[in-house]
């Protein structure tokens, strides 16, 4: 008995996805419950297990087609050997062929029937019998004018020549204007020959529109200034291994910035609020969305409720969604929601950046490398290692001194991680 692969649930507001890859080929055995197929959705990346055992009969859906909801990727045979596919299988895509080249026909026969008069014209809109006349025909063919969007005056809502040249002579809304192709520049031969063209995965279609409309939307400004880490690096030299012995996982920076962040929003609310057309909305929670980076592109699962949770919870919840992410497993639920958004680039080496809004949010933290680095301190030259802070932020409802005001709350939360853990 052969068992379908079909596409699973993909989430809210997503109805299609794209397949990815292939994790077993035609004639493979599979256990029941083993990954089969990765789909790529424009949120996330999610795998298709076997829904029994057997062998993998037919693929029906090739790597780089796009699939919707519930459709069919393939079959699994009974059996533990090589198969090919099943006579069932091959019947039923046979039949779809089948059934697809005849409604092309079908259609080209009716098209060149409305040219030619040969038979009547129904209506699509209310299914009444059309004008099987000549006259029809011809002024269809002549003008472009579909006589099945026109509607009928005559006998039985036959479609009368009258009724045709009134269509012609109406006024038709304007078409919309085309959305702008980019254009690429020519590229000589000897170039074109080394180049290597590879579509966009979803995740990365979405990635690009998603900043780009940000850019477009938004009144975006940055501001920046430095932390001195010394005490937060001191803490959490001293503390490590005593809090990974406890809680189970390492004692990272990130759970320090998510506690001063939180501060300041309380402090400084339109950071944490967002437009909505004429209106504000204030956020009174607090959602921090922590940017992982992954092989597949950029993604930010979201750790909700920070202000109830400890530093040690932080640093769980952020440990689980960074591996969950890199594994491509984050639920599309867990990357909804968030108010405001942390990004990390200093594990990759950046010294200084302005990060873009992850809209509809309104303000943005980028962090950045630590870097040792002369200070002045109490008259004497002292060195220090300092991180480079940014907050890019909608000035349509953040005034430059609240940004500011934000950006040097945590600055001070970092320097004394004392008034984290006290909630000064």
């Amino acid at each position: 008995m052969a068992s379908e692969i079909r596409v699973p649930t993909l989430g809210e507001s997503v109805s299609e996805a794209t397949v990815g890859k292939w994790l077993k080929k035609a004639g493979d055995a599979v256990k029941a419950d083993e990954p089969l197929v990765e789909l790529e959705t424009d949120k996330v990346t999610l795998e298709v297990n076997a829904p029994a055992a057997g062998v993998l009969g037919e693929i029906t859906a090739k790597e780089g087609e796009t699939v919707q909801k519930d459709g069919l990727l393939g079959v699994i045979t009974a059996g533990s050997g090589a198969a090919s596919p099943t006579p069932k299988a091959e019947k039923a895509v046979a039949q779809a062929a089948g059934a697809s080249a005849a409604k092309t026909m079908d259609g080209a026969a009716k098209a060149s029937g409305a040219i030619a008069g040969d038979e009547p014209i129904a209506p699509r809109n209310n299914g009444k019998a059309g004008d099987s006349g000549p006259a029809v025909a011809r002024i269809a063919a002549e003008s472009g004018v579909d006589p099945a969007s026109v509607s009928g005056s005559g006998k039985d809502g036959r479609v009368t020549k009258g009724d045709m040249l009134s269509a012609i002579s109406a006024p038709r809304p304007a078409a919309p204007a085309p959305a702008p192709v980019q254009v690429r520049a020519p590229v000589a031969q000897d170039d074109a020959s080394r180049e290597e063209r590879v579509k966009m995965t979803k995740l990365r279609q979405t990635i690009a529109r998603r900043l780009k409309e940000a850019q477009n939307a938004a009144a975006m400004l940055t501001t920046f200034n430095e932390v001195d880490m010394t005490n937060v690096m001191a803490l959490r030299n001293q503390y490590k291994d005593a809090f990974e012995k406890k809680h189970g996982v390492k004692l990272g920076f990130m759970g320090f910035f998510v506690k001063a962040c939180v501060q300041a929003l309380k402090e400084i609310p339109s950071v944490n609020a967002e437009i909505d057309g004429t209106d504000i909305i204030y956020k009174n929670y607090y959602h921090i969305g922590v940017a992982v980076g992954t092989d597949k592109g950029l993604v930010v699962p979201v750790v909700r409720d920070c202000d109830q949770l400890s530093i040690a919870g932080v640093e769980k919840k952020i440990g689980e969604f960074g591996k969950r992410a890199r594994d491509g497993q984050l639920k599309i639920e867990e990357m909804q929601g968030g108010t405001f958004t942390i990004s990390n680039g200093g594990v990759y080496g950046s010294l200084m950046s302005t990060p873009i809004l992850n809209a509809p949010q309104s303000a943005i933290l980028g962090m950045h490398k630590i870097q040792e680095r002369p200070m002045v301190v109490g008259g004497q030259i002292v060195v220090r290692p300092m991180m480079y802070l940014a907050v890019s932020y909608d000035h349509r409802i953040i005034d430059g001194k609240e940004a500011v005001t934000f950006l040097v709350r945590v600055k001070e939360g970092l320097e004394d991680p004392a008034r984290l853990v006290l909630d000064l």
